[in-house]
Formats: C-alpha cells, structure tokens, sequence
C-alpha cells in the first residue's frame, strides 16, 4: 500500500514538472497522467513483463500528417513556428538538437516535406547579404588581396614595368625635372 502511495507522489511531481513546462489541454491531462503513472510503474518491472512498452522502434514512431495550410502558416518571414512546443525561432536546428532530433527525424515525424525550411526566410537574407557584402562565395575575391596583387605585378612585369614603380606609360621625364628617364 505504501509503494502506491509512493507512486502517487511520484506521478503527481512528475506530471506538475511537465505542466509547468509545457501547454497541455484540459482534455489530455487524464492521458497525460495515466502515461506518467504507467511508465513510472513498469520501471520496477522486468522486461518481460512490459515487452511492447519500453522503447518504440524508429520504424514505429507516428507521424502525425499536417495540412498543407498549417506548414504553410508555420513559415513566416521572421520565424519558423516548431511543430514541437508551437514556439517561434529563426532556426530549428538548435531547437531541434536539443530535443534530441535530426531534422530529417523532425520532417518525419510531422509529415514535412524534404525542402523544409529549417532557417527563417529573413534570417536566410540578411545571412546572405551579410555574406555577399563581405564577398564570401566571390571566385574572384574568394583568393584575397594578396593573390590579386601578386596576379597584377606579374602581369605589369610582362609589360616591360618594374612592380614598385607607377606612373604614366610613354612620358619621358620623371617629376622634379630630371630628363634622363
């Protein structure tokens, strides 16, 4: 009598730690609780006891279809909405990591499809022009100044002129009025 009163205790801050962390509707309290209760007491179980309840193969876990329109309402421009905790990020990916799911885990377990965003449309394009003003992803720029001007005294030395000197092509004197140039 005293283990079930024991559980009781248990299944009761077990399951106000989840409610205090998460929004769950009056209707699903009963499930909730009657989950926490059932899990809690098949853990002094032995195995064979709960075969079919320990752990869910991957091929097993639901996945629950969304509509067309709520994938479309969960991407807005500043933020995609988790199918998980109904919350807005500019990324998933953290939010996912720390749930403990791959994207991939994430678009199959609701139904997603595989272009997904898993960045916000606005946090993708300031990424992306922060990205271009810096010149990332530029052939041209992407060797740096020091291969561009090492590219430009190679080809003024095929020119006939010395890398360290500038000045005007075919002019005679040099300024300050010396003739013998």
């Amino acid at each position: 009598m005293s283990d079930n009163i024991e559980l009781q205790k248990i299944v009761g801050q077990v399951a106000a730690a989840y409610f205090s962390n998460s929004h769950v509707s009056p209707t699903e309290i009963p499930n909730v609780i009657s989950q926490i209760a059932s899990s809690l007491s098949a853990v002094g179980a032995p195995a064979a006891d709960a075969p079919g309840e320990a752990e869910p193969a991957p091929e097993e876990v639901q996945s629950v279809k969304l509509t067309p329109a709520q994938i479309r309402k969960s991407i807005q421009p500043d933020a995609l909405i988790s199918f998980e905790d109904n919350r807005p990020y500019k990324t998933l990916r953290r939010h996912l990591s720390v749930r403990g799911l791959s994207p991939e885990t994430y678009k199959a377990k609701w139904g997603l499809p595989k272009d997904y965003p898993m960045t916000a449309p606005s946090y993708s394009e300031a990424r992306s022009a922060m990205a271009k003003a810096l010149g990332l992803g530029n052939r041209v720029n992407a060797r740096g100044p020091a291969a561009r001007a090492a590219k430009a005294s190679a080809s003024s030395v095929r020119q006939g002129k010395s890398a360290g000197v500038r000045g005007r092509k075919g002019r005679g004197a040099a300024p300050g009025g010396s003739a013998d140039a």
